[in-house]
């Protein structure tokens, strides 16, 4: 019999696979939701062995459905890209905090799955930030090498120098240990050495 914890994971990776776009791992076609929902919960291990069941599921779930809300459907601007993320948490929290108590998910634990996905308390509560830093990780490990080709240098430095700041001595210390080479490593280390 499954416990609430594993109905919830199936329900949020059966969501993630029906993501249109598809990534090639290993030769292999994945959904790309699945994929970053994948290296989110390895880098949660890497980060913390010890997450409890909210944290664990905040962090599979940290881009629920969220292929449904492109970024062009706000305006392309910083002040859309923010209005763009604020929604995507609302709504990302609703859903998984439905899933988690239709999986017998306490209120208060169904709850705290839905603030940790909206990232409430950043830099005060240690689960916020944990999931932060697994975020900033996967960022850095999986998108930052396309993201950067994507921007002009001083826009990457800047954003890497926020990243940065955003996470813990924890998440640096992990973020040193992620294989680099070429531009992105050119790039991260002129942000850092800044």
């Amino acid at each position: 019999m499954s416990t609430p914890y594993e109905k919830a994971v199936e329900l949020i990776d059966e969501a993630h696979k029906k993501d249109p776009k598809i990534v090639k791992i290993n030769s292999e076609d994945v959904p790309y939701e699945l994929h970053y929902a994948q290296k989110m919960s390895e880098y949660l291990v890497k980060r913390s062995n010890n997450a409890s069941d909210t944290l664990r599921i905040a962090i599979r779930a940290q881009h629920f459905r969220r292929w449904e809300v492109p970024r062009d459907s706000y305006p392309m601007t910083r002040v859309g890209y923010h209005a763009w993320r604020t929604y995507l948490k609302k709504r990302q929290a609703e859903q998984v905090e439905r899933i988690c108590l239709d999986c017998g998910f306490a209120g208060e634990d169904a709850e705290r799955v839905a603030s940790l996905i909206r990232k409430e308390d950043l830099k005060e509560d240690e689960e916020t930030q944990i999931l932060e830093d697994v975020a900033c990780l996967v960022f850095l490990e999986d998108q930052f090498a396309d993201f950067e080709k994507e921007h002009n240098e001083d826009k990457i430095i800047t954003i890497l120098r926020k990243t940065w700041a955003k996470m813990s001595k924890e998440g640096q210390d992990l973020a040193l240990q992620i294989p680099m080479t070429g531009r992105p490593q050119e790039l991260v280390q002129k942000a850092l050495a800044g």
